[in-house]
């Protein structure tokens, strides 16, 4: 009797399922355990209480992300809290024996950007880390998840970690997108279509012509976000795209051991029959780029459209919209475009990449940004940063009247004075925009690099299929 259909995450989950107990969560093995400086202090300290060691410490790899200043590293770190978090992952890795990409280091960089740029990241994985966008790493075809504080400890003790199998949810996007749409469009049109609770309790896996069509990095975005839906994860199948991107990767396999890891890498798509718990389909060809209005990401337009009434949800939604647009400052009705704008954001691990910078320059390029507009373009990592300053993108940046800085997360979490103040508004490129979350009292509008950079120009929430984008010859001539 031949073995009956399985599904991407399916099969990742039986190759690493240990034993379970009735009624219990299964003990699921880890392959790569990230780790930064925020959620982890206090899983060293537990490891400490209890004499106990790193198990497989070269199975860890810390970063310092989250408390980086982005302006020059040479200055002393004015924020304390900050400073202590550098410090205590610093020594907690010394002591324990685990890989750390530091201050001074060359591949520092926002953890679910150095991971696959280092290609730790590699498909059929379980990889874990104390971060709720550690969703990212699925575009690999990883099974990767966030985790607490408490599951940190118990990943660096035992390399195993408590989980129920989750349920599977496919989303297949058909078509492909139009001139000016990109991956954050894919990802903030599906939040608003089934809200920030849609994809709760499963594992979303993304499939269709519009999803094959992108590049690792567009993957990235797409997957970083799933969270934001409410899922335990987001990932997509590995392909010739995916092995590419690996190839020759600091940490991927080389020689006899690749061929060996793609032949296995292979067989892991979603077999023909195999069946999701929930499926839905949208229209790649219709999309628009999308704009956020409210306090959570599923509170989501395209920019060509009017921000909700109260009479357009359902009367369960109506005071979430009423909040949201107090809050906003914002009136039911209105057209999203056109919104005043005080600062711009580009970066973070959902959109701080390679790609996403050149994206925000094709439209920077040659022209400046709006008087009064405060702009910061973030790298999310330093090979990331090095390699925008040899194509000439930090140029285009300055020349435009933006900030070019040091890697790290920077405004998406509001660290490090890269804030918004109370009442302003911002344009982020960055994966959530609740209430405070870039500055008290702070307003954020998501949206795409090219609509971000688009509305740089503008100093007003702006459709970037109404600026002509301008070609990078110094990359079409690399």
């Amino acid at each position: 009797m031949s073995e009956r259909p399985r599904t991407l995450v399916e099969k990742i989950w039986d190759e690493h399922f240990v034993s379970s107990e009735p009624g219990a969560p299964a003990i699921l093995a880890v392959d790569l355990h990230l780790v930064h400086e925020v959620t982890s202090p206090q899983a060293f300290t537990g490891l400490r209480e209890r004499g106990l060691k790193v198990r497989k410490p070269g199975q860890t790899v810390a970063t310092a992300d989250h408390s980086i200043p982005t302006l020059d590293p040479s200055l002393p770190i004015a924020d304390e809290l900050a400073a202590k978090q550098l410090r205590q992952i610093e020594e907690n890795c010394r002591e324990f024996g685990i890989p750390f990409y530091g201050k001074g280091s060359v591949s520092r960089g926002i953890v679910h950007v150095i991971g696959p740029e280092l290609g730790l990241t590699q498909p059929g994985m379980t990889i874990v880390c104390g971060d709720s966008h550690t969703a990212t790493h699925g575009a690999f075809g990883a099974l990767a998840f966030g985790i607490g504080t408490s599951e940190i400890e118990m990943v660096l003790a035992t390399q195993t970690l408590l989980q129920r199998q989750p349920k599977t949810f496919r989303v297949q996007i058909d078509g492909r997108l139009q001139p000016g749409v990109g991956a954050k469009d894919i990802i903030l049109a599906l939040i608003a279509r089934i809200g920030i609770g849609g994809g709760t309790g499963h594992v979303i896996e993304y499939t269709g012509e519009a999803i094959r069509a992108l590049s690792m990095e567009e993957r990235m975005t797409v997957c970083n976000m799933s969270i934001e839906a409410g899922a335990r994860a987001g990932l997509i199948a590995p392909d010739e795209t995916t092995f590419a991107y690996l190839k020759d990767r600091k940490f991927a396999p080389q020689g006899a051991a690749w061929d060996e890891a793609v032949a296995l890498w292979r067989s892991l798509p979603t077999d023909p029959g195999a069946t999701y718990d929930r499926t839905i389909t949208l229209d790649g060809d219709k999309l628009e780029p999308m704009v956020t209005y409210g306090n959570n990401p599923g509170m989501g337009i395209p920019v060509t459209g009017r921000i909700p009434s109260l009479t357009d949800v359902e009367p369960a939604f109506r005071p979430d919209l009423e909040r949201a647009l107090a809050y906003m400052g914002l009136e039911a009705g209105a057209s999203i475009a056109g919104q005043k704008l005080d600062v711009v954001f580009i970066g973070s691990c959902t959109n701080g990449r390679i790609e996403d910078l050149r994206a925000a320059a094709s439209v920077l390029r040659g022209r400046h940004v709006a008087s009064g507009l405060r702009v910061l373009v973030v790298p999310g990592s330093q090979q990331v940063k090095k390699q925008a300053e040899a194509e000439g993108l930090n140029q285009v940046f300055t020349a435009a009247g933006a900030e070019w800085r040091e890697s790290g997360c920077s405004m998406c979490i509001a660290m490090n004075g890269d804030q918004l103040e109370p009442g302003q508004y911002g344009i982020s490129t960055s994966n959530r925009n609740f209430e405070g979350r870039q500055g008290k009292g702070g307003r954020t509008f998501l949206a795409s690099p090219l609509t971000a950079a688009a509305s740089a120009v503008a100093g007003v929430v702006t459709d970037p299929r109404t600026l002509t984008v301008v070609p990078n010859t110094a990359v079409e001539a690399h």
